[in-house]
């Protein structure tokens, strides 16, 4: 299977060093240089992750990215100023599923990518040499049921739309129900990666996890924070 990938840049040299880079590294890539064109090729279902520029002029990446979580739950990695943390927080917490500061490297860039790809594409696509969990069995604590092989998610048995890296959160979650998971294991299970100082991707996907399971009966969230130390799922209303 090949695997798409579309850039949304108006930097028309950038957008062409990096697409030869991919291509050389087995993508197939498609590029367009505004907003408007990147909403209407990220919603044709064709592309497997879309990288998307935040500063773009006319419709600006963060306005493309709410357009794109409006009909499809592709993959989107962002490309952001360095240092600016603002764009960063609001990104992740629109649906984005990362962040690369620019100038970045291609090879951080495909790095970033396949980190990403690795735990969105279905059980037994191919993303590189690594293994991929292949055939794992549905995932299960109280009204949730997570699929890793279909990648999908249904809650008090109705689907849940969650964005690739919102399911590989809640997918550890749900493995290690009732128990608190700390921040560094969430970062390294989810994102494949060491937990960085300052990085608050975990603390934004969570909350956009407990907005779409919503409140329990007692009117705490299903996901439980302990202030420096990590996340717990709760196990349902009976257990406190």
């Amino acid at each position: 299977m090949t695997l798409r990938v579309l850039l949304v840049d108006d930097d028309v040299e950038l957008t062409a060093m990096l697409s030869q880079y991919l291509q050389r590294e087995s993508f197939d890539v498609h590029a367009v240089q505004d907003g408007d064109a990147g909403v209407r090729e990220a919603t044709t279902g064709q592309y497997s992750i879309v990288v998307l520029d935040v500063m773009m002029p006319g419709l600006s990446g963060m306005e493309a990215l709410r357009r794109i979580r409006l009909a499809t739950p592709v993959p989107v990695l962002m490309l952001t100023a360095r240092g600016d943390n603002v764009d960063r927080i609001v990104g992740l917490d629109m649906g984005a599923d990362d962040y690369v500061p620019k100038p970045c490297t291609p090879g951080e860039l495909v790095a970033r990518i396949r980190a990403i790809l690795r735990r969105t594409q279905p059980a037994g696509t191919s993303i590189d040499a690594s293994g991929d969990g292949s055939g794992a069995p549905s995932v299960q604590s109280g009204p949730l049921v997570l699929t890793p092989g279909s990648r999908t998610a249904t809650w008090q048995g109705m689907p849940l739309a969650l964005t690739g890296t919102e399911f590989n959160l809640l997918e550890v979650l749900t493995r290690h129900a009732g128990q608190l998971v700390s921040k560094e294991a969430l970062s390294l299970q989810a994102f494949g990666q060491p937990l960085a100082r300052f990085d608050r991707r975990i603390d934004v996907h969570i909350s956009s996890i407990r907005q779409k399971l919503g409140a329990r009966p007692d009117g705490r969230p299903w996901i439980q924070s302990v202030r420096g130390r990590g996340y717990q799922l709760l196990q349902g209303p009976e257990h406190p």
